[in-house]
């Protein structure tokens, strides 16, 4: 398996954000091959963090790409910041 991790920093309506992920990102990322799950992350103080799992690396890969068109066309006045990104393959998991 491989995970793909998207740190946001300076979220302005975190609120609304999970709304948009929920409604609009969620059923994109059950659409990419090899899918296993997605969470979407409220740190508090504005910064907010995906996690996304996948069988493959081509899917995380995937992932990364419609989270970046995801966010320029639905959410950036609320994601003001370029995410930390951060991919690997999963070595332990329960």
């Amino acid at each position: 398996m491989y995970a793909a991790v998207r740190r946001y920093e300076g979220v302005t309506d975190p609120v609304e954000t999970g709304r948009l992920v929920n409604e609009g990102f969620v059923p994109l990322m059950r659409q990419v091959p090899g899918f296993v799950a997605y969470y979407w992350i409220d740190a508090g103080g504005g910064v907010m963090m995906s996690t996304s799992v996948f069988q493959d690396q081509a899917g995380a890969e995937e992932s990364i790409s419609r989270a970046a068109d995801f966010v320029r066309d639905n959410l950036a006045s609320l994601l003001p910041h370029p995410p930390q990104v951060t991919t690997g393959e999963v070595v332990a998991s329960a």
